[in-house]
């Protein structure tokens, strides 16, 4: 009986300990996350201040480039595991020339992003965005083609920092920048000391001034920094390694594709609600504004969790990366219930902080009751795809992310948005897309925590 409790409590211990270890490093990442939010929730409000006109557009451009930045840093975000083992390991030495050939994979995503981004015509014609918003959309993505180079190569920087358990140097990055994206996209926007008003391309602008400024310290620092001279990562080019090369793309590919289903299917979505015209368009932006926000939180979890299971991998401790990833998707629930609880709460007041018109304050606090729902999927469903990776299970994700995503959230949106889904007509409201969105999402998370349990499961036998 002694025996038995002094293993408890060594156990309860390790968990604390754990817990507190993927607390600290999610803690730290959702700080540089909310400073990168906050770039986005500024664009919005100066666009929202700005006209309507440009906050709609805005809602469009702003969609269809994260479907395309987010799907592309998805693809090297997922090789977060691949040095995180490297690390508990204590292969050091592997990860320099492991990173130097992972920019090879960069080189490949950057030109592909930026042929999607400068001619995006074909996909809001097809989508039926209204033309009088198609121009400046255009204007908006044109500009942002440019500013996705230093963001992708900005990934990579933190993507290492992470899989090293040193995501702090990214945080105090991406938070600092924070102030000078504020005041460039006010002043490009509404103009002033000889700028003509530039609109919503002004905020794309000063998103572009910024990235250029943290890829430009980034590169600075791994080239300073002692902390990153024992991996060897400052060193001279190889020439491409297509086996180490083909198996980042078996890994990263696959979860790059998933995560671009994951948001294409809110980008469809605010593309189809901008046929609903220009009030439920700006409504929409906002609900996924703070949607992309609550995401933070699991976002920073995910990522905190992965890196300490597929540590303890490298390490060979099995039992202690599935302690890990069921500590990590606690955390993700508990959280998930106490935001959505706060969220509805303040709905209209949050709303308010965006714009001042009553009908899109009425609207958007209709739509943020189903955010709040949706979202507690979505925190489990996030933890979960990142734990999945660090077991290298990349494909199933995204086959269900496909069939429940774009099937039934993205597809059934549509049909009681426009047509009627079985006994329920018409909708015409964009909360059509959030019911079904939320009742798709759900059954991702049931479906992914099934997955999580049987590989951890199967891993410690």
């Amino acid at each position: 009986m002694v025996a038995k409790q002094a293993t408890d409590i060594s156990t309860s211990k390790g968990s604390f300990q754990e817990l507190r270890h993927i607390g600290s490093h999610a803690g730290v990442v959702l700080a540089g996350q909310l400073a990168v939010m906050a770039f986005g929730v500024t664009d919005t409000v100066v666009a929202g201040r700005y006209s309507e006109t440009a906050l709609a557009a805005l809602s469009v451009g702003a969609a269809l480039y994260v479907s395309v930045y987010v799907g592309l840093m998805g693809v090297l975000q997922a090789l977060l595991p691949v040095w995180a083992e490297l690390h508990g390991g204590q292969r050091r030495h592997e990860v320099g020339p492991s990173v130097r050939q992972a920019l090879y994979l960069c080189i490949f995503t950057i030109l592909v992003g930026m042929a999607v981004l400068l001619s995006p015509g074909p996909m809001l014609r097809a989508t039926g965005v209204p033309p009088e918003l198609q121009i400046e959309v255009e204007r908006y993505l044109s500009v942002l083609a440019w500013a996705l180079p230093p963001a992708l190569f900005f990934r990579l920087f933190s993507t290492l920092n992470q899989s090293l358990g040193q995501p702090r140097l990214v945080s105090v990055l991406q938070v600092g920048a924070l102030l000078p994206k504020v005041l460039l996209s006010i002043w490009f926007t509404f103009g002033g000391a000889g700028l003509a008003p530039q609109g919503a391309a002004g905020c794309a602008w000063a998103t572009l001034v910024v990235n250029y400024a943290l890829f430009a310290v980034a590169v600075w620092l791994l080239r300073t920094r002692g902390f990153y001279q024992p991996y060897g990562i400052w060193s001279r080019m190889e020439r491409p390694d297509w086996k180490q090369i083909g198996a980042f793309a078996r890994l990263g590919i696959p979860a790059g594709l998933a995560v671009m289903v994951e948001v294409t299917s809110f980008t469809l979505m605010a593309l189809f609600i901008a046929r609903l015209g220009t009030l439920a368009a700006a409504s929409h932006q906002i609900a996924s504004n703070v949607a992309a926000l609550l995401y933070m939180v699991p976002l920073a979890l995910g990522i905190a969790t992965s890196a300490r299971v597929s540590f303890w991998l490298g390490a060979g401790h099995e039992a202690e990366a599935r302690r890990a990833a069921m500590l990590g998707l606690g955390a993700a629930g508990a959280l998930a219930l106490c935001l959505t609880s706060l969220m509805t709460l303040l709905a209209r007041p949050l709303v308010s902080l965006y714009v001042e018109e009553p009908a899109i304050i009425a609207t958007a606090s209709v739509l943020l009751a189903w955010v709040g729902i949706y979202h507690l999927g979505d925190a489990l469903q996030a933890v979960s795809v990142f734990i999945l990776r660090s077991y290298r299970i990349v494909l199933a994700p995204l086959l269900i992310y496909c069939l429940l995503l774009w099937g039934m959230g993205l597809t059934g949106g549509y049909r009681l948005a426009f047509h009627g889904l079985g006994p329920w007509p018409a909708m015409s409201a964009p909360q059509a897309f959030w019911i079904a969105s939320a009742g798709a999402t759900a059954l991702v998370a049931v479906i992914f925590l099934g997955l999580v349990w049987r590989v951890t499961r199967r891993s410690r036998r």
